[in-house]
């Protein structure tokens, strides 16, 4: 009898007593998540509906709705991933700097849709928007290098290789020392 079928036995008949249901706690999480944000698209959906009605569906708003829709979209797709990283994070130095490049998905779709939404302030949200996104690519940097030292020993693969000879156009160039 698989899990889920002795955890409904179990909360039908008896107690769970040795939580044989809650070893499988990514399946829970996932379930959980996943009916959280139908319950939120079953919401929201119908308020941005009325909103548009309500406005007489002028261009503003129809672009709108749609950044809005593309916002609802995003949402489990970003959500998949962070958990993912989340539950198995066995290579925290790696890691950490995937789920900082990860929450620019979020932060950009929110920005647009409430740059659409509040015009007039977009430059306040366009902001803070771009120091995540220089701060994004300081952390793939950062990734690279992070994660080239843990495969190779990126310093002394430099050392090996030596002069390069460079194409015609950079050949003008001084040739720097290989290595750190």
């Amino acid at each position: 009898m698989n899990c889920f079928r002795r955890c409904i036995h179990s909360i039908a008949h008896k107690p769970c007593i040795r939580w044989t249901c809650w070893h499988h706690w990514r399946w829970w999480l996932r379930v959980v998540l996943a009916s959280t944000y139908f319950v939120v698209v079953l919401v929201a959906f119908p308020i941005m509906l009325w909103k548009m009605i309500e406005a007489r569906v002028k261009a503003h708003i129809a672009a709108w709705f749609i950044a809005g829709m593309f916002v609802l979209l995003m949402l489990p797709i970003f959500m998949a991933g962070l958990v993912q990283h989340l539950i198995n994070y066995t290579r925290p130095e790696l890691q950490r700097h995937i789920i900082r490049i990860l929450w620019i998905v979020p932060i950009y779709s929110l920005d647009s849709w409430l740059a659409l939404l509040f015009a007039e302030h977009s430059i306040y949200f366009d902001t803070p928007r771009e120091w995540y996104e220089a701060y994004v690519i300081y952390n793939f940097l950062v990734y690279l290098l992070n994660y080239l030292q843990a495969e190779h020993n990126l310093e002394e693969e430099l050392l090996q290789l030596g002069k390069v000879k460079q194409p015609i156009p950079l050949c003008c160039i001084p040739v720097w020392p290989m290595g750190k």
